[in-house]
């Protein structure tokens, strides 16, 4: 019993951990919170009844660990999540006598913000809870942030980066299909981890603050309370509160819920934090919680209804998503009649079957889930041809989760989302060329290779017959393509489609390799493993994806058609042959990348290691023991800062 009981473990790891990674690393969502909170319960509980933890169970870590390029942070006060509850009566018993702070949970990006003489200084987002990414750039562009405030002591809050819903449907109703986000929860922790402010500054960011962590020499009376009233004072928006008793709580959890129906905040639940601040940190916290504070998640409106039929939906990268199709019900004030199923291992753990008497929710009243099966009758079958061209389709099972893919290269929806991705703005730029008119083209065999995007000339009778198309649009799409003849080795990268390489990617590896494809091409997966911020999977992944004939074929024939050149950045010369390392966060510049642009424009270059090639470690704070900073004095690399390192380049 025990060995299936451990078993059963490593399986709730396994699942918890790719939902967390998907979650918190890649912005997306491949659980429902209810799933993902039921399966959290039971690994919980089985960890209480044996005795055993995991080293990598999720009841034990905080957030997910970042992976982007940019700059990370050690937190100086781990930020922590919350122990949580769905019953108010356990919010009241938690309560007890003291009084206690009710709030919104706020479903954003959490970000620590540090001013210094009235000055912002700092933005780190939460991270894994004590290592997070520095977003200061990104943060300044905020619709709502003070950049400057009243009080001149040291300040350090946190709090959450968040997209109002008429802000999010109004840019999703701007974007066109290609462009469309998902959640305002996703689209906030894209737009603040941004690697362009520019981006994020038009992204309608919104940040709420809801907690003070340091504020030299004030006296708040020993309340929280009065902390947030303080920072209302500083120019912050707070998130809304009242004081409440275990006495008055239901009544104030009733209203919150009323509320959430036309809140234009993102919310997935509420905070109840305990006033007396001495008595809230005598508590003290437990590996993962702090004591005096606990989120309240909201019973989600469930109705009862009848599943209809599995829908199978192929994607770009030969995914096959099940989508569940159900007697139309009301929840939260609309009509639902459809909700991802997710994966194969989700579909089997309902144990899902046409007829089936399902009960759905809308996960923090947004999106449509499924929350359990009441008949589990498992007579669903899995589509043994691809839904898009008939070909045989694989199950796959990686780290415990099994899903669907069609693995034909030449199939229909591999090939519009592929073409979409390719001619996208971050890719090869080519307007006119919208998912609706790749299918178009592709039914009529006028793209069937990358190549083909730039021979449409010979297709100009049919094409400009077209429906929707004249003579004048199909000069500008020709006009469009002999533009993006010209490319950078980054966007193609990108626009190929190896998994686990995006915009920020591309630039990496472009820029790892000086802009030479060839030497990428030939490098081996132990070589791609060593750059910063690559890792061994996605390593594992470009190798295969060059090793594969078919890709490789794929990319030679679009090879054919552009010609890749690399952005002459070329300021001057100061800084020829120097070598340098960046770390810890950057003043002078925007982001580390910005800096990196900087060096490489003046003739030096940028490597993500200290070796005994490295000419100079640039880092603010020279007095740290951090590994760089060791390493540097072993061997003797001067350790500067930004401003010693702007005098070294000539430009101060």
């Amino acid at each position: 019993m025990e060995t299936d009981a451990l078993s059963r473990m490593k399986e709730l790891v396994a699942s918890l951990d790719e939902a967390a990674r998907a979650y918190y690393q890649e912005s997306r969502e491949i659980m429902p919170n209810e799933q993902y909170d039921r399966l959290y319960d039971e690994l919980l509980k089985l960890e209480q009844e044996t005795g055993t933890v995991l080293a990598a169970s999720p009841t034990h870590k905080v957030g997910y660990e970042v992976l982007s390029e940019l700059p990370k942070e050690r937190h100086e006060k781990k930020a922590l999540s919350l122990d949580k509850t769905k019953e108010v009566e356990t919010l009241q018993n938690f309560l007890g006598n003291v009084r206690g702070v009710l709030s919104w949970k706020l479903d954003g990006l959490t970000v620590v913000l540090t001013y210094e003489n009235g000055t912002l200084q700092k933005a780190v987002t939460r991270g894994n809870g004590e290592f997070g990414e520095v977003v200061t750039g990104n943060a300044r562009a905020f619709r709502n942030l003070p950049v400057s405030i009243p009080f001149r002591g040291r300040l350090v809050l946190r709090g959450e980066a968040v997209i109002r819903y008429s802000d999010f449907e109004r840019m999703n109703a701007e974007s066109d299909d290609q462009s469309k986000y998902k959640n305002p929860r996703n689209l906030s922790s894209g737009s603040v981890r941004q690697l362009d402010p520019k981006v994020t500054a038009k992204r309608c960011v919104n940040l709420i603050a809801f907690a003070l962590i340091e504020a030299e020499g004030v006296d708040f009376g020993n309340s929280m309370n009065e902390q947030l009233n303080f920072l209302d004072r500083q120019g912050f928006e707070t998130v809304e509160r009242v004081i409440v008793t275990a006495e008055t709580l239901p009544a104030a959890v009733h209203e919150f819920s009323e509320k959430i129906k036309t809140y234009d905040l993102p919310s997935d639940g509420l905070v109840l934090v305990m006033d007396d601040l001495k008595y809230g940190e005598s508590l003290g916290t437990t590996a993962k919680f702090p004591k005096n504070a606990m989120a309240f998640k909201w019973r989600d409106e469930m109705a009862e209804t009848h599943l209809l039929s599995i829908e199978w939906s192929a994607s770009r990268t030969g995914l096959i998503n099940p989508v569940a199709v159900f007697e139309p019900v009301e929840l939260e004030g609309t009509t639902v009649s459809r909700a991802s199923a997710h994966n194969i291992s989700i579909m089997e753990e309902l144990e899902l079957g046409i007829g089936d008497t399902i009960r759905v929710y809308k996960a923090n009243m947004i999106i449509p889930q499924i929350a359990e099966n009441l008949t589990r009758s498992g007579h669903m079958p899995i589509p043994s041809a691809c839904p898009a061209c008939g070909r045989p389709t694989v199950v796959r099972n990686e780290n415990g989760v099994k899903t669907l893919f069609c693995e034909n290269p030449d199939c229909g929806a591999k090939q519009i989302k592929l073409f979409a991705q390719l001619v996208s703005r971050n890719a090869l730029n080519i307007e006119g060329l919208s998912e609706a008119t790749l299918e178009k083209f592709i039914d009529r065999g006028f793209i069937r290779t990358p190549g083909d995007l730039f021979r449409l000339r010979s297709h100009e009778a049919e094409i400009t017959t077209m429906e929707g198309f004249g003579r004048k649009s199909f000069e500008n799409l020709v006009a469009a393509t002999d533009k993006a003849r010209e490319t950078t080795l980054a966007r193609v990268l990108f626009g190929i489609g190896i998994p686990g390489i995006g915009v920020a990617g591309g630039k990496l590896l472009e820029s790892s390799f000086g802009g030479d494809l060839e030497t990428l091409r030939n490098a081996s997966e132990e070589e791609l493993a060593a750059i910063e911020n690559i890792g061994e999977v996605t390593a594992r992944d470009i190798r295969a994806y060059f090793n594969d004939p078919l890709k490789r074929a794929f990319l030679e024939d679009l090879l054919s058609e552009i010609t890749l050149v690399r952005e002459n950045r070329t300021v001057s010369t100061t800084l020829e042959g120097k070598v340098f390392v960046v770390t810890g966060s950057v003043e002078q510049f925007k982001n580390r990348d910005e800096l990196k642009e900087y060096i490489e424009a003046r003739g030096g270059k940028v490597t993500g290691s200290v070796t005994s090639k490295t000419d100079f470690l640039i880092n603010n704070d020279t007095l740290s023991n951090s590994t760089k900073n060791k390493t540097a004095k072993q061997l003797g690399i001067p350790i500067i800062s930004e401003e010693d390192f702007l005098k070294l380049s000539g430009d101060r």
